[in-house]
Parts: C-alpha cells; sequence; structure tokens
C-alpha cells in the first residue's frame, strides 16, 4: 500500500510503511487509493494541495476524487471549517445540503466528517456529492475530501467510508500518536 503523508510542507508518495520512521513532526497519513493517482499538486507559503483520480481520468475530467489539503498553521476548529465551506457552497450551489456524519477526537486531534451534496453546480453543469473529513491539528489544519460527479452506490459509500476513517494525523513529537500506515480498504475506482 502507499501513503501519502504530508509533513509540513513535503508531500512524498510513500512505497512501504519502512519509510513512516522517516517522518518528522506533524503530519497526515492517507493512503493513495488503488487504481488511482496523484495528478494534481500545488504548494504555497499557506498551503498544499494534492489531488487524486482514477488512472484513466484528470482533474478536469473525473467522477471521483480525492482531494487532501493541508492549511498551515490555520488556528480554526472542525465546526469553523465546515461552517466558512458552507458559506463558500451557498454561492456556488444555493441548494446545497449539508449533512453531519461523525465528530470527535481520533488520536487525539478534534475531528469532524460531513456529507455535502450539490444538485448542479453552476460552474460545471453537474451534481457534486462531496465528503469532507477534517482534523485540527497542532501545526496546521488537515482536510481530505472524497467527490462524486453522480451520487455513489452503497458500496461505494462504505468503501469510501472505510478510508476516510483510516486518515489520521500524528506528530512524532508526541510518544502517545505514533506514525503508523493507514490499513484503509481500497476503493475501487468506478
Amino acid at each position: 500500500m502507499r501513503t501519502i503523508s504530508i509533513s509540513l510542507g513535503l508531500l512524498t508518495a510513500m512505497v512501504t510503511s519502512a519509510c513512516l520512521a522517516e517522518l518528522q513532526d506533524e503530519n497526515i497519513l492517507a493512503s493513495l487509493p488503488a487504481g488511482f493517482k496523484i495528478d494534481f499538486q500545488q504548494r504555497n507559503k499557506t498551503m498544499l494541495i494534492s489531488e487524486m483520480v482514477p488512472v484513466k481520468q484528470s482533474v478536469k475530467n473525473w467522477t471521483e476524487m480525492v482531494t487532501v489539503q493541508v492549511f498551515y498553521g490555520l488556528k480554526v476548529t472542525p465546526d469553523q471549517f465546515k461552517a466558512g465551506i458552507e458559506k463558500e457552497l451557498a454561492t456556488a450551489c444555493p441548494r446545497a445540503g449539508s449533512h453531519p456524519v461523525a465528530q470527535g477526537p481520533e488520536s487525539g486531534y478534534p475531528s469532524m466528517v460531513w456529507l455535502q451534496n450539490c444538485p448542479i453546480n453552476k460552474a460545471t453543469g453537474k451534481p457534486e456529492i462531496t465528503w469532507f473529513k477534517a482534523i485540527q491539528g497542532n501545526d496546521s489544519f488537515y482536510v481530505v475530501q472524497v467527490a462524486f460527479k453522480a451520487w455513489p452506490s452503497k458500496e461505494q459509500i462504505t468503501q469510501w467510508m472505510g478510508y476516510l476513517k483510516e486518515v489520521t494525523v500524528c506528530d512524532t513529537r508526541l510518544p502517545d500518536r505514533a506514525c503508523a500506515a493507514p490499513g484503509a480498504a481500497q476503493p475501487q475506482p468506478q
């Protein structure tokens, strides 16, 4: 299994869990789903973004997309971040809905998972269904999104919820937050 580790500005696709020993400080760990590729990455002084799509798709033409974002030094709660996303979505998709899925500490970090449903995105003319997982780290704020351009099947929802459950933040400076490779079920592109 390959793991994406975002370590204070460095996105590294790691091939084995042995590489986890090289992690330093606070990191987000999210597996690269089977059948997916990293198709876009960008970094600036405030944020790092990595977008993954099925191998035969691109960020310009996708049906499923996983996005990992690190907001360096951002000090907000998951609730505050969610409220900001909802405000932005209301402009892009006036009929959008937002539904909580789970909230509470994970590995000692405040986290939240929610679903946003946009019946018709004005920019694409297509529906967009997105699950968000937001984690409030000590150094940065971390977000993983799993998005679809059509309502996913029950099996896809189960697989991707398992994927989001495995996304974690760890900190090598804290002995109780060891960095271990996520063991998520690997969702298959449709």
